[in-house]
């Protein structure tokens, strides 16, 4: 019987739980409440997208799976460092649907320490900073080891300078874009700026592993290499323009956060980009009481919803995804058919369909 897409992520999923589980790879973080932290996001699994591309890809150009688990491995612990960070300055108390990192440690400060409600948040907040720092250094002590694999150092050091030095630092200034377009009228915020965020903030990662893995197949970066690249990339966008919408009008139970965060963050979205100029002068009050405001309430929120709905930028930006998918596609057209490409094709497949 054939293994099915879900099948194969969940293989590839528990493959990356194999390696983050491994001691022997991990580096000495020493302090249990650490650790802990460390290991929260890590071991309350995940959907496994960014291993599996990279897995993907390498197979894609007749590689082998062993080092690519490992590099996908270290490209997900170096995800989870930004989403540890995301969730402190995002202030969010939840990461799939479990207390997010801060929330847990700020719990610990509580319970074990017997700290204040201040000085415990700030524990939480500390402890939380550090554990991202730490996951980054375990995902390049990772690849650093790859040449165990088989896998020659000069690519090791490559596959590290590139996520260093242009794909880290790229995350690094969506984030700061991102935390910085609240603070503009929305009216200035184009979509350009949406999608600039976007670009480097979620879809360098992705586009990172599509390079990884072919560039561990081959060994050099060619126009193979490149392609599965730019098909990561645009993938990405759509997986971001995608999430975007599901924020407003997702299933909380199956995100595993609240509805209308986004709105109560004040972000800056191509959703709100599009429709902020077809509202009328009321509606564009309404919004903004709920805009940037964390107290609104579930009413308010959907009441907005609402408003975004009907001039049709929600499903203008669903629209959108779905077009950044299509270019993915293109993007491996030159590339042979194999088991693996229909493994990259079913991955669109899913990112269209998804509801979390």
């Amino acid at each position: 019987m054939a293994i099915t897409f879900n099948q194969e992520l969940q293989h590839i999923a528990a493959q990356v739980r194999a390696v983050i589980d491994d001691t022997t790879l991990r580096p000495d973080f020493a302090l249990p409440e650490l650790l802990k932290a460390v290991l929260a996001y890590p071991q309350a699994g995940g959907k496994a997208l960014r291993p599996a591309l990279l897995t993907w890809s390498c197979r894609a150009l007749g590689g082998e799976d062993a080092a690519a688990i490992r590099a996908g491995t270290a490209v997900e612990l170096y995800h989870t460092y930004t989403l540890v960070h995301d969730d402190v300055i995002d202030r969010d108390p939840l990461r799939r649907g479990r207390p997010s990192a801060h929330a847990l440690m700020t719990r610990v400060g509580h319970e074990q320490f017997h700290l204040s409600e201040a000085e415990a948040a700030h524990y939480g907040l500390s402890m939380a900073i550090l554990a991202g720092d730490c996951q980054q250094s375990w995902a390049i002590s990772l690849l650093s080891s790859l040449p165990s694999l088989g896998i020659a150092p000069a690519v090791a050091l490559q596959l590290i300078h590139r996520l260093q030095h242009i794909t880290g630092p790229a995350i690094v200034e969506g984030e700061a874009r991102d935390i910085q377009l609240p603070f503009l009228p929305v009216a200035e915020v184009s979509e350009e700026d949406i999608l600039r965020v976007i670009r480097t903030k979620t879809a360098a990662l992705f586009a990172y592993c599509g390079w990884a893995g072919g560039l561990l197949a081959r060994g050099e970066v060619d126009d193979d290499v490149r392609a599965l690249a730019a098909f990561g990339e645009s993938a990405g966008i759509a997986f971001q323009l995608q999430d975007d919408v599901l924020g407003l009008i997702g299933d909380e139970r199956k995100l595993g956060k609240p509805v209308g965060n986004d709105l109560r963050e004040g972000k800056r979205t191509l959703v709100l980009a599009l429709a902020w100029p077809r509202l009328t002068d009321a509606e564009q009050a309404q919004l903004a009481t709920v805009l940037g405001h964390p107290d609104a309430t579930p009413a308010a929120i959907s009441d907005a919803t609402d408003l975004l709905r009907r001039t049709g930028a929600i499903d203008e930006a669903q629209n959108a995804a779905n077009g950044y998918l299509d270019t993915a596609l293109t993007h491996l057209k030159r590339l042979p058919e194999t088991p693996a490409l229909e493994l990259l094709h079913q991955l669109v497949d899913n990112l269209m369909k998804r509801e979390k």
